[in-house]
């Protein structure tokens, strides 16, 4: 399965790939949140340098991941988990 990091984006709209509500979603995730918050779930993931098909000049790393659950379910706990990392390097 592959995850873009404009999949949880909150700037984006759903037609610029946001797939998950407003709320689940992370403001401007980089790909290096997504490595990191994928490695604390135990998820095991692949790093490619890939440009995302509707906006090819910004984004170029996209993350692979064995599929263990719905999609959703797996953004949802990957933009949970950023959230957490962040709120962690505030303090």
């Amino acid at each position: 399965m592959v995850v873009w990091p404009s999949n949880i984006d909150s700037t984006k709209s759903r037609s610029e790939g946001r797939k998950i509500s407003l709320k689940d979603s992370v403001k401007s995730p980089k790909p290096k949140e997504l490595i990191e918050a994928a490695k604390e779930l135990g998820i095991l993931i692949s790093v490619e340098e890939k440009s995302y098909p509707s906006n090819w000049w910004q984004e170029k790393t996209r993350i692979i991941v064995l599929k263990s659950k719905r999609k959703i379910e797996l953004l949802k706990e990957l933009a949970s988990k950023i959230k957490e990392i962040r709120m962690r390097k505030r303090q």
